[in-house]
């Protein structure tokens, strides 16, 4: 436990000693905003370290025994109906979901739910199937991303960076433990030579899904570039107005996570029944797993609702408005590249990328490689906001270079990759950087739907080409030392038969 709260505190520490800088120096925020914004910073690290706890203790065993069962049971029909129904169900139930859906003014929220919900169900299928029957993802993920840019071609523009920031949304804090260890489990039951690489790229397809519903959706509903959802700050004059802020959002958040893992724990209360039948002591340490997980995310996620996403808001249109506003951009990269640290998905994926890889591709440099990425994502989003320069000139060129660089690394690399661009763009993003963006660009006189949307999109693409440069990397340096060992080892050969002739 100690060590969990450890991590969350570095992860959290720095964004929150930049924010505290830029309220001393361009950004000035009264006592009680900044009482809100540290009251979510402590919510934040302590939600995010029972998070963590619980996912290793409950939520990744559940989906890995979920997963292995389904493929033992060899009955295809049953997997595709489970994936789909759990795909659904967990989307529909994902917070930072319901967050986007406010954002969208032309669509009912039900609609774009249920519709995105629909297209991850879907994407999940075909997830698992391409495990099972060993088809190549880079040739899949081609294949789906051309249709994605040709369907952008026909939708209004207003949905364009809707539609790519919710492919990044729905792979949040619920979906990615459970999908991760979805398939891994799938993955070692099938076995092969090839298993290691097959257990990941669940989310990166499933975070397709709901880019090509919305796309579909742009062309079916009417454009409109109208936003009214309140970012305020609340006025706090003193502790209990503290409360009561943070106190008005812990219901919320209690029925919306207990919403979203519900069907996860009947799901598997189900399979225990039918398939698996654990032991007791199993099945009370699952339990006490998912209720560090259930208090954690509802901790976490009041905290960046509450405290951090209308300080963002705030932090941005303060920005916004100075004269050299042109410092957007690098102060930007700073905060994406200690943003993503804060994101509780990332250390799942992180830790799950180490131990299948044996320690080969380190937690360390991972996290790197996605800091990275995401600074680089975030300073380009904010080069957006501050030139109005459209969303194509990013992402066209930057998938282009991500899916070509999959033909030159190891296979596994582009499957870490394309899930890593899913699980970095979550509640932080959605819940701090997209308000600091909208403020700025708002601030700036802007249009928010088309300028300040598709920082998600953004953040989720590209870690797709670091980590996948870091592979490259990998892949060649791995070359060299195995050159070098066959020319010592030659090298040897060749002193050992001189030392033979002299004798």
């Amino acid at each position: 436990m100690s060590a969990k709260f450890k991590e969350a505190l570095i992860s959290v520490l720095p964004i929150t000693a930049i924010v505290l800088l830029l309220n001393f120096t361009v950004a000035p925020m009264t006592g009680g905003t900044v009482a809100l914004f540290l009251m979510g910073a402590v919510l934040l690290i302590v939600g995010m370290a029972l998070f963590s706890l619980g996912a290793d203790i409950a939520m990744m065993p559940m989906g890995e025994r979920i997963g292995s069962q389904l493929t033992k049971t060899r009955k295809l029909g049953l997997l595709i109906v489970v994936a789909l129904i759990m795909g659904i169900a967990i989307t529909i139930a994902e917070p930072d979901l319901q967050v986007l859906a406010d954002q969208v003014p032309s669509v009912p929220n039900m609609t774009l739910i249920i519709t995105v919900a629909l297209g991850v169900g879907l994407f999940l299928v075909l997830a698992l199937l391409r495990i099972i029957f060993q088809k190549k993802l880079a040739v899949i993920l081609i294949v789906l991303y051309a249709a994605v840019f040709a369907l952008a071609v026909f939708t209004s523009g207003d949905f364009l960076s809707v539609a790519f920031d919710s492919g990044g949304v729905t792979t949040g804090p619920i979906t990615v433990p459970f999908i991760l260890a979805l398939g891994v489990g799938v993955a070692a039951v099938r076995g092969g030579r090839s298993a290691q690489e097959d257990s990941f790229g669940l989310v990166a397809i499933c975070s397709v899904g709901p880019i090509l519903v919305v796309l579909i959706m742009g062309m079916l509903f009417p454009a409109s570039s109208d936003y009214a959802a309140d970012l305020s700050v609340p006025e706090i004059g003193g502790f209990s107005d503290l409360l009561h802020a943070f106190g008005e959002g812990f219901p919320e958040y209690f029925r919306d996570v207990g919403i979203a893992i519900s069907p996860i724990i009947a799901f598997f209360v189900i399979f225990q029944i039918v398939f698996l039948r654990l032991p007791k002591t199993q099945l009370l340490k699952m339990a006490v797993g998912m209720a560090y997980t259930y208090f954690g995310l509802v901790l976490f996620l009041t905290g960046v609702n509450v405290g951090f996403m209308p300080v963002g808001n705030y932090l941005g249109t303060q920005i916004g408005s100075v004269d050299y506003n042109w410092i957007l951009i690098p102060l930007g990269m700073i905060m994406g590249f200690f943003v993503v640290m804060a994101e509780p998905a990332v250390h799942v994926l992180n830790k799950q990328v180490e131990e299948i890889t044996v320690g080969a591709i380190s937690k360390r440099s991972m996290l790197l490689s996605l800091s990275i990425g995401v600074a680089v994502s975030v300073g380009l989003a904010m080069v957006r906001v501050v030139t109005g320069l459209s969303i194509w000139y990013f992402l066209v060129p930057g998938y282009a270079v991500a899916l070509g660089l999959s033909f030159f690394v190891p296979k596994i690399f582009t499957a870490i990759a394309f899930d890593s661009g899913g699980v970095a763009s979550g509640p932080m993003t959605a819940t701090f950087l997209l308000p600091f963006a909208m403020g700025a660009c708002s601030a700036m006189g802007g249009n928010i739907l088309t300028d300040a949307f598709g920082i998600v999109a953004m953040v989720a693409m590209t870690p797709l080409v670091t980590i996948q440069v870091m592979g490259l990397y990998y892949k060649l340096k791995t070359k060299n030392d195995a050159a070098r060992l066959a020319g010592g080892l030659g090298q040897a050969a060749a002193e050992d038969e001189e030392e033979i002739i002299d004798l």
